[in-house]
Formats: structure tokens, C-alpha cells, sequence
């Protein structure tokens, strides 16, 4: 049966790098023989531009028609000022929970040539290979009441973190099902000290480790997990944690890698149905520069391939093909060295597809 992929390119450096993953998705189509349909929509602000909306119906009826999602990036100055629900942002937020896409897996691994990239010594983090897994579609993000209002002569902004039981355990089991394909230790964050919420959170997800006996559970306070990432990041496994410090940690662990431009993602639904974004932003500040880094959205298609098209074997060859690339010493502005080849965009994404198809 024909897989049907949907193409969201989104604004700022989107649409550039999403075309270099695209030039990719061709060349495995070819070599592996594999039977995909793309279509492409808009969303964000490029959406607001054309509909007023930066989810309009149209978009939202194609992702819910298709298997998996390819994103790219959302936002920028252009629509700062514009009403906040239709900001495009919101769009982003309203298409993860329209599709139940609540967990959000994002790994930092580090390729063994961009050692010398990151900010930290080569020795802390030289074979890094962690997995966050964060909360989606609850919390602070999504929790009501939400706003600002006047109280006593001047504006106050409120927000609501809120967890139900179900979510967490939800979320709690994909974590410690990928912490029994991998290592087998489970790090949950929270703030339990001093957040309600979150002391439910740490309840939870040691109740769940009674039904995975064999993954070793431990919990760590937010502020020492942030820490902890700097000081000695290979502790860790696989972290499990919410909507808020799950967005803001895995940001953290991207620049171990040398470059948020390296980190791609997940987000699932129970039926593995997925969308596949970069973690970095819409860089409008060189969008139209061809100086992106589009290896993030590149191995996000391989996340696409191994989780949502049951193709492990296809997401292997790109993210093998990726490290060839980067042994031949090519590099994009934001992860280049001394020593090595600064290419454009476009010349990235033409490496990795001539690399896959050798």
C-alpha cells in the first residue's frame, strides 16, 4: 500500500532545508524501491499569509490523511505583532494536539567527526548518545486558564501546568518501552520540591517502573538535570519529562552535539503515526542565505522511515550516509572547523543524496 508522506515546509529556513531532505527521500524512493506519495501543505506564518489562519482546514484535513509529516520551521519578526492565536506558533501547537501527537522524542547523538564542535571538551562529550522524551500535547503549553488580565491597576499573565494521571502514564510507558531497547536506565525530571504537578509526575512514573522491573528509574530535579547535561552528559540514557522542561532540555543537550542544526525529531501518536521536524528554529536571521544546516531535517526523515514506515533498514542507510558526508570533512557555517570544506545548503543536501546512492 502506498505510504502517503505530507510536505510542510512552514517559513524562515524551512522550505530550504526541507527541499535538501526531499532531494534524499527521491534517492531512497529509487534505491529501495519505496512506495510513497508526497503531497505538500501550508502552515505558520506562511499559512496566515495566504488563509488568515496558520492551520487552516485544508492543511489539518491533508496531515490527518497522511501517514507521517515532514516539517520544517515555524515563525519569525514578520508576524510578532499579530493576534496571539493566530500567530503561526499556535498552528504548530493546535496541529500536535489535533493529532494527538504527545510524545516527542529527541535524540542528541553525537557524530564522532563533530567532536571537536561542540562547546564542551571533546572527552565530555566523545560518543554522546542520549534520548529525550518529552510530553507533547499537556501542561503549561496547553493548560487552562491562560492570559492576561488587569489586577489592581497593572497586567497580570497567568498560565496552568496541568498533568492528569493518564497523560503521564502515557507518556511514562513510551519512555521506559525505548529505555528497554537501549540501555535500560530511565531518567525522569521533574521539580517535585516544589511543583504539585510534578510531584504527581515522579508518583507516576515510579509506579510504572514496577511493570518494566529490568530499567533502572531515577528522577532528578530540573535545575540539576540542566546541570548535570553540562557537567557530564553521558549519565544519562533516556529522560522522560513535560511539555516545558522537556522543550527547553533538549535545546540544552542539542548544543553538546556542536550545532542544534545536527538534532532532529519525533513526535508520535499511540499508532506511531508521526511528525518529523528539525529542533532548531525558522533562523529568519539567514533564511534565503543558503547557509542552513539541513542535516537535522535529513536524519528527521530517517526518524520518519524507521518510525512511522516501519523502515529501519532505509533510516540507517541516510543516517549512514550522513557520516560519510561528514568524514569527507563538508560542513554547513554552523558546524564548520578549521581543516574542513564550508558548503552551502543545497551543497549539503547534495552530498548526502550522492552519498545514499553510491
Amino acid at each position: 500500500m502506498t505510504k502517503q508522506i505530507l510536505i510542510m515546509p512552514g517559513d524562515g529556513i524551512g522550505p530550504e532545508i526541507v527541499a535538501e531532505a526531499v532531494k534524499v527521500l527521491q534517492v531512497a524512493q529509487q534505491r529501495f524501491g519505496l512506495d510513497i506519495a508526497t503531497d505538500e501543505a501550508l502552515v505558520g506564518g506562511a499559512a496566515y499569509d495566504v488563509h488568515g489562519d496558520p492551520l487552516p482546514d485544508v492543511s489539518l484535513e491533508k496531515a490527518r490523511a497522511a501517514d507521517a509529516i515532514l516539517f520544517g520551521s515555524i515563525g519569525g519578526p514578520k508576524w510578532d505583532t499579530i493576534e496571539r492565536d493566530k500567530r503561526p506558533e499556535r498552528g504548530l501547537l493546535r496541529l500536535r494536539s489535533s493529532l494527538g501527537l504527545f510524545a516527542n522524542l529527541r535524540p542528541a547523538l553525537l557524530f564522532p567527526q563533530l567532536a571537536d564542535a561542540s562547546s564542551l571538551k571533546p572527552e565530555v562529550v566523545s560518543g554522546l548518545d542520549i534520548l529525550i522524551v518529552r510530553e507533547l500535547t499537556g501542561g503549561i503549553y496547553f493548560g487552562q486558564p491562560r492570559g492576561i488580565r488587569e489586577e489592581n491597576g497593572e497586567r497580570v499573565g497567568f498560565n496552568t501546568d496541568v498533568y492528569s494521571e493518564s497523560e503521564i502514564r502515557r507518556i511514562g510507558r513510551v519512555a521506559f518501552d525505548l529505555a528497554m531497547a537501549r540501555g535500560k536506565r530511565l531518567c525522569s525530571v521533574d521539580k517535585a520540591n516544589v511543583l504539585e504537578v510534578t510531584e504527581l509526575w515522579k508518583e507516576i512514573m515510579t509506579e510504572l517502573s514496577a511493570e518494566y522491573p529490568e530499567v533502572e528509574l531515577s528522577h532528578m530535579y530540573v535545575d540539576n538535570a540542566a546541570m548535570q547535561l553540562v557537567r557530564a552528559p553521558k549519565q544519562f540514557d533516556v529522560l522522560v519529562t513535560g511539555n516545558l522542561f522537556g522543550d527547553i532540555l533538549s535545546d540544552q543537550a542539542a548544543m553538546l552535539t556542536g550545532s542544534i542544526g545536527m538534532l532532529p525529531s519525533a513526535s508520535l501518536d499511540q499508532a506511531r503515526k508521526g511528525l518529523y521536524e528539525p529542533c532548531h528554529g525558522s533562523a529568519p536571521d539567514i533564511a534565503g542565505q543558503g547557509i542552513a544546516n539541513p542535516l537535522a531535517t535529513i536524519l528527521s526523515l530517517a526518524m520518519l522511515l524507521r518510525y512511522s514506515l516501519d523502515r529501519g533498514d532505509v533510516a540507517q542507510a541516510i543516517e549512514a550516509a550522513v557520516e560519510t558526508v561528514l568524514e569527507q570533512g563538508l560542513r554547513t557555517a554552523d558546524i564548520h572547523t578549521e581543516g574542513c570544506r564550508k558548503v552551502s545548503t543545497a551543497e549539503m543536501g547534495d552530498a548526502v543524496a550522492a552519498a545514499l546512492s553510491a
